[in-house]
């Protein structure tokens, strides 16, 4: 039996919206790595449709955070406006 190396992985360019939502809940505490994901996804579905707002984002994310609701916005929010997105 063989065993080939594991497949590379590339890091996404920095300026591309995907990286930029996932780097904006970066810095949020949350129970498990998988409840960042979930709350970075809903934050680019929130940025590529236009459709809701970041306080539904969040809220749909269902992300279990260690801070509150409110705080995890504005840090969202402020990372967002630091690339130049309004939200």
């Amino acid at each position: 039996m063989t065993t080939k190396a594991p497949s590379t992985v590339h890091p996404a360019d920095a300026s591309r919206l995907e990286h930029v939502a996932y780097a904006s809940v970066g810095s949020i505490p949350v129970v498990e790595p998988h409840d960042r994901d979930r709350l970075g996804y809903c934050v680019w579905r929130m940025l590529t449709t236009k459709k809701d707002s970041l306080e539904v984002a969040v809220r749909a994310a269902g992300a279990r955070m260690l801070i509150g609701e409110e705080e995890a916005i504005g840090k969202i929010r402020e990372h967002l406006r630091g690339v130049g997105i309004t939200v």
